[in-house]
């Protein structure tokens, strides 16, 4: 900044407010300024400036695994949305850690200014580890007694309208997959009470034969899935699946074994991924508003960043969620199944 100062005979002041956009620097002057960073190839030192100001303009984003596309496209939304402010974002993967909670206190290695944290599960035990001296905001259901901003999904109501959807074009038996093979936890449970609240709601019984536990949501666990109910000879013309990687197993393993999706039986996923759209036939799913999720997420950590640690009670966002139809429910050559039929599946 010397140099360019030298160069263009003013101060090193007039440099650093040319260079920081200062408002009140005539016109004649800041082309003195920039025609010297031109021919010096001037850079901004921003790491030394972010250390002037006390920040390091990133913030933290710790997701279970990126090799899920919905963990993918979060990532990017949030960088999107953290470019608006000027602010870079540091990706840390959680699900090589034994201990998912601990991640959030090993990010200040990171010299991060906030974190946005999207774990797998949370429960009341992992309280004490979001008690850190950085704001974090959790990408997750809220849990009594967090001293994080919590912004959370209707996990309950998006399934239970995409259960609806299932029934409104008559089917019956619908499988469901996506239950946690230890019972209701997190947001696998929320899911579920959605799934039964729907059919609670239409008189329908919740039959165990249908419930398809996994131990994580990926492809082949769809596949494996509803490969086992088929074996097992569970009727169904339904599955509600409770991201859309289950489901495009779900519908991989159904074509393999010679059924019409969606005439024999509908599918419909959770998340609205790129993959959903063009897959075939294109996925029904809830879309949860990612790009929503995303700017709410990097506007209350930059919020507490802007606070300073000034004590704040928490904070708790639900986003909204649309049901996207597409042919996995809905098959333009076919009409949707009466409320009267009986499930059909072909051998």
């Amino acid at each position: 900044m010397q140099d360019v100062a030298r160069l263009a005979g003013v101060s090193v002041k007039t440099v650093s407010n040319v260079l920081s956009g200062y408002e009140h620097v005539s016109t004649r002057m800041h082309d003195r300024v920039m025609s010297a960073v031109t021919e010096l190839d001037y850079e901004i030192n921003i790491s030394a400036r972010n250390l002037r100001s006390g920040r390091t303009k990133v913030i933290g984003l710790a997701v279970p695994e990126l090799s899920q596309a919905y963990f993918a496209e979060l990532a990017d939304a949030v960088i999107r949305a953290a470019k608006a402010h000027d602010y870079t974002v540091l990706i840390e993967q959680t699900s090589t850690d034994n201990d998912e909670i601990a991640t959030v206190a090993a990010m200040r290695r990171h010299a991060i200014d906030g974190l946005i944290f999207s774990p797998i599960a949370l429960g009341p035990g992992d309280v004490s580890g979001l008690s850190v001296d950085f704001p974090v905001v959790v990408l997750g259901d809220w849990v009594e007694g967090s001293p994080a901003d919590h912004i959370t999904l209707p996990n309950t109501a998006a399934i239970r309208t995409a259960t609806e959807h299932l029934l409104d074009l008559g089917r019956r038996r619908i499988a469901v997959v996506g239950a946690h093979p230890e019972g209701p936890v997190g947001t696998s449970a929320l899911r579920f009470n959605g799934y039964a609240e729907a059919l609670t709601a239409r008189g329908l019984e919740i039959s165990p034969e249908l419930v398809a536990d996994v131990p994580l949501w990926h492809r082949a666990d769809g596949a494996a899935a509803v490969t086992q109910l088929l074996a097992a000879g569970t009727e169904f013309d339904g599955v509600v699946c409770f991201n859309d990687a289950l489901a495009l197993g779900a519908m991989s393993a159904l074509q393999l074994a010679g059924l019409r999706v969606p005439q024999d039986v509908a599918v419909v996923g959770f998340d609205d991924i790129e993959d959903a759209r063009f897959s075939s036939p294109a996925l029904t799913t809830i879309s949860p508003g990612r790009e929503e999720l995303a700017r709410l997420a990097v506007d209350r950590v930059l919020a507490r960043i802007e606070a300073g640690g000034d004590a704040a009670e928490s904070v708790h966002v639900e986003v909204g969620y649309s049901l996207e139809v597409r042919a996995s429910t809905v098959s333009r050559s076919a009409k949707p199944v009466p409320a009267a039929m009986e499930p059909l599946l072909h051998d």
